[in-house]
Parts: C-alpha cells; sequence; structure tokens
C-alpha cells in the first residue's frame, strides 16, 4: 500500500526535477521574437487617426482561417485567467518561475496573432474587442485541484493546442499564417513536455495518485471555447472545419501521453492506482 503524498509533500520533492526540467527547457526553446512575423508595412491608420475604418471587403483570409486565429488570440488573451489557475498550486520556489516562464511565452502569442490581425486587417477590430472584452470579463476557473492533477491537465491542454495550430498551418492559407500557426505550435508542444516530464516525475514518486490524476483529468477534459457572434460555440466551428475535433481526443491528445507516462505497462501500482487505470482501458492497444 503507498503512502499518500500531500500536494506540500510533492512541491518539495520534485523541487529539483523542476528546477532541471526549467533548465532544460529553456537551454532547448528556440528564441524568437514576435514582431518578426507581423507585415508592418501591411499596415494603415485607422479613422480614429484619419484612415479607414475596418470593411469586409479588407479581410484576404478564409472564414476558417479567420475564425481559428480569433479563437487562439482570445484564449491567449485570457491568459490572466489562466496564470492565476495554475499560479495558485504553485507559488513557491522553481515551481513559481516555471509558471513565470510558461506566462511569457502564452503571452507572445496573444501579442503575435493580434498584430498581424490588426496590421492586415484580416477580422473586424470592433468585433474582436468585444469579444475580448466579453471572453475575459467571464473568465476561467477551475474546480479545486491537487498538484499532480494541475500537471496532468496542463499536459492535456498544451497538447490539445498544438493540434489546434499545426492544423491551422496545414490549412496553407498564406506563407504567414502558416508561419506563426506552427511557431506557436512548437511552443505548445515543448510546454506540453515540460508539464509531461513533471507528471512522469510524479509517477515515480506517487504512482497511484498520479494514475488517479490522469484518469480525472481526462474525465474532465474540455478545450478552452468561446461563444462566436453568430452565436455558435467555437468547438463546433473548429470541429467542422477540421481544426480540433474533440472526437479524435482520445487518439490524438490522451493516447500518446498515456504511452509516455507507460501507464499500461507499470507494476508498480497499489489497489488504487490499478482502479484508476481500469478506467482508462478504452487507451489499451
Amino acid at each position: 500500500m503507498q503512502n499518500l503524498l500531500t500536494d506540500r509533500d510533492l512541491l518539495e520533492s520534485l523541487a529539483v526535477e523542476v528546477e532541471l526540467t526549467i533548465r532544460r527547457h529553456i537551454e532547448t526553446a528556440d528564441e524568437w521574437q514576435p514582431h518578426d512575423y507581423v507585415p508592418w508595412d501591411a499596415g494603415r491608420n485607422f479613422a480614429f487617426l484619419g484612415g479607414e475604418d475596418w470593411g469586409p471587403t479588407q479581410s484576404t483570409l478564409s472564414d476558417t482561417a479567420r475564425t481559428a486565429l480569433t479563437v487562439s488570440v482570445l484564449i491567449a488573451d485570457n491568459l490572466p485567467s489562466y496564470h492565476r489557475e495554475v499560479g495558485k498550486y504553485l507559488r513557491t520556489g522553481a515551481w513559481w518561475r516555471w509558471v513565470g516562464r510558461w506566462t511569457a511565452e502564452e503571452a507572445r502569442h496573444s501579442v503575435l496573432i493580434r498584430n498581424y490581425l490588426m496590421t492586415t486587417r484580416a477580422c473586424d477590430p470592433v468585433e474582436l474587442e468585444r469579444l475580448r472584452m466579453g471572453h475575459m470579463t467571464t473568465g476561467f476557473r477551475r474546480e479545486p485541484m491537487h498538484l499532480l492533477d494541475v500537471l496532468a491537465a496542463c499536459a492535456f491542454e498544451e497538447k490539445a493546442s498544438a493540434i489546434r495550430h499545426r492544423n491551422t498551418a496545414a490549412l496553407g492559407e498564406n506563407e504567414l499564417v502558416t508561419a506563426i500557426s506552427e511557431r506557436i505550435a512548437q511552443d505548445d508542444e515543448t510546454q506540453a513536455e515540460v508539464f509531461a516530464d513533471l507528471l512522469a516525475a510524479g509517477f515515480e514518486q506517487a504512482p497511484d495518485q498520479a494514475v488517479r490524476a490522469v484518469a480525472d483529468q481526462i474525465a474532465a477534459f474540455r478545450v478552452p471555447s468561446l461563444t462566436l457572434p453568430d452565436g455558435r460555440s467555437s468547438d463546433e466551428v473548429l470541429a467542422e472545419a477540421g481544426i480540433y475535433d474533440p472526437a479524435k481526443q482520445d487518439e490524438l491528445v490522451f493516447a500518446p501521453l498515456l504511452k509516455r507516462w507507460n501507464v499500461f505497462g507499470r507494476t508498480d501500482l497499489g489497489e488504487a492506482g490499478e482502479a484508476a487505470r481500469a478506467e482508462l482501458d478504452r487507451f489499451r492497444s
């Protein structure tokens, strides 16, 4: 029978692993600059500064690409909510430094996409701002979680985000949209690796609790979503467009991470861990 570890126990016992993981992430992550991806010479003033306000004919993006980028920037704009929800569990030592680094990386995504959309007049800036105000006012809250749940949820969320951006790149909309989407997907993938590596370390410390966290977070998993101006859910629109289909989550999001954590090959589970693993039987290959 395994001893149950408290979140404080895990925060302390995994502190060295967190420090090493952050260093490895920073050393291997590509340095890139959001301003490099924005075609600034395509920009011009809006009417407030003597130019011309936006009109639908000014956008050269397809509806699918415009919706995908709009959803991405609004999710990224809601970063303060995500920062708060992650940070309240990890506000100590190296854990807190990782929250800061993750937040800084995520903020680049919002800066980049918004600058691209505004400079190229790819979408209605007034509508986008109204959506932003509504989305951020609603905010984002999680149910209370334990440390291992936080790591599992974040690993799944970053993996899902990477898939969404890879599929946006695959649209072949134009050279810049492809480059922007690929660049953000790379960030998402490296962030998913950090959370996955930390949970892998958690498996070594508390395997029963870790597999319980994985099973619970798969059961509760929902991608960030918002209501679009036409009343439809972004989940529905992105699924129809092939950008992100929740029906494929088992195969594309969960299964690779379950394999990464060797969930079905582990021999160190107790009764509670075996019960949690049984809830994941549909992923056995």
